[in-house]
């Protein structure tokens, strides 16, 4: 009946891999991930599959930590996109979850299936799949989000994952296999129902996180909202008294024309033109982009910016509100950027093409030297405090809802910040006919 054993040891170490698989985040692509962890894992379990054949389950139960724990760690550590507390949480809680699956149905073969591992490879079979679909139905997508968007907490969880794995893994294997010691059963038991309700315990608090970032995270969408709708009301009203400035101005020229005093006429609209040149620009067509401009545009010039605008846009009808949220972050992160810096360096440029295939968004500010940040990557904020830190991610989340890329690195001293979006993810929909 060895044979149930060994395929029951082939399966769960196999579905360990899926189920961590599930829940960290590559640094890699697709392909490359899967290539690589499928050589290096498959050779792990090919190794340990042998030294179960050659030294038995009891021996390699002791020793499975430094012939698969360890190494598994190693591995992922190096194409994990986290590096820190979230990654190792993350490593914790996968092994501790198939742990607890491989002991319970140790136990439940020893003392009901009478030790001859067709139980073990029954509950095996069952559960390893059962608790990857509920971490596909109810976990991954939470859990992945909570990464993305949960920087601080992380270490301390994954310091108590990590215990309880020791301790799972010494209690079930050390000084034997627990099954030969039943006078500490029931203080084994005990261990092994403390696990769920240790993660129960875990994901409440990550979970209060996530709700609370999401809180943030709408507020900060809606004070950008009325800021945005501030200054377009304010821009409207701008034009409204340049057009009633217009019609006096008129008058008054009129006047002077038809009394034949051209110098005075002359000087008049050197003066019109002088008070025409304090108000803010007009830098594309569309009302709504035009404001988030402006207003940006006055910060920069308090920073002693210089900032150029390349805005090939017309009047057509944009999804602005998607597109205001991705320029007003990557300004705003831009302005904070030009803070740290000395004036004569503070540079930003803006570019936006659009045509009917593609609308192209480029910021381009100077940074510090010392910021190096990878294609790929999303920089942590060095601000503190309520409402920092969402910029870059309210930008990705932008250009995704329209079906779009996100990319952020540094060149040369600059930071830039590109987003490519396909226009067929709006015209089909309704927008950009004119």
């Amino acid at each position: 009946m060895t044979v149930f054993r060994d395929l029951s040891v082939l399966w769960s170490l196999f579905h360990i891999l899926i189920l961590f698989m599930m829940l960290y985040r590559s640094r890699y692509g697709k392909r490359k991930t899967f290539v690589l962890t499928g050589i290096t894992m498959g050779l792990l379990i090919v190794l340990n599959v042998a030294g179960l054949f050659f030294y038995g389950p009891e021996m390699m139960g002791k020793v499975f930590i430094l012939t698969c724990t360890l190494p598994s760690l190693l591995f992922f550590w190096f194409v994990s996109k986290d590096k820190k507390g979230r990654f190792f949480f993350t490593f914790c809680l996968a092994d501790t979850v198939a742990l607890w699956i491989i002991v319970v149905t140790n136990v439940l073969d020893f003392y009901f299936g009478g030790g001859r591992y067709i139980l073990m490879f029954i509950g095996r079979l069952v559960l390893f799949p059962l608790v990857e679909w509920w971490a596909v139905r109810r976990l991954r997508k939470p859990y992945l989000e909570l990464q993305e968007s949960v920087t601080k907490g992380w270490v301390i969880f994954a310091g108590m994952t990590a215990l309880y794995y020791v301790l799972l893994a010494v209690k079930a294997n050390f000084p034997v296999i627990i099954t030969k010691r039943p006078q500490e059963m029931p203080a084994f038991l005990l261990i092994l129902l403390l696990m769920p309700m240790t993660y129960a315990t875990i994901f409440a608090a990550l979970y209060r996180q996530l709700l609370l970032y999401r809180k943030r995270h709408s507020e900060l969408i809606l004070q950008e909202q009325k800021n945005m709708l501030a200054a377009q009301l304010e821009n409207q009203q701008q034009i409204r008294k340049m057009k009633h400035d217009m019609k006096g101005y008129t008058v008054t020229l009129s006047g002077l024309l038809a009394a034949k005093q051209v110098k005075e006429a002359q000087e008049y609209l050197k003066n019109i033109e002088t008070e025409m040149s304090s108000l803010p620009g007009q830098f594309c067509a569309n009302p709504y982009l035009n404001a988030v401009f402006t207003q940006y545009s006055g910060k920069l010039e308090e920073l002693g910016a210089k900032y150029r605008m390349n805005i090939q846009v017309g009047d057509e009808s944009l999804p602005y509100m998607e597109l205001c949220q991705i320029l007003s972050n990557g300004l705003e992160n831009a302005c904070d950027a030009l803070k740290g810096l000395k004036t004569e360096k503070r540079e930003v440029s803006v570019q936006i093409k659009y045509n009917r295939n593609y609308l192209l968004i480029r910021i381009r500010n100077r940074c510090r030297d010392d910021l190096n940040v990878e294609k790929g990557t999303i920089p942590a904020t060095d601000k503190e405090g309520h409402g920092h830190g969402f910029g870059l991610s309210t930008v990705k989340e932008a250009a995704e809802r329209l079906d779009g890329e996100m990319l952020c690195y540094t060149q040369n001293g600059n930071f830039i910040l590109d987003v490519m979006v396909s226009c067929q993810s709006f015209l089909k929909v309704g927008y950009g006919n004119t």
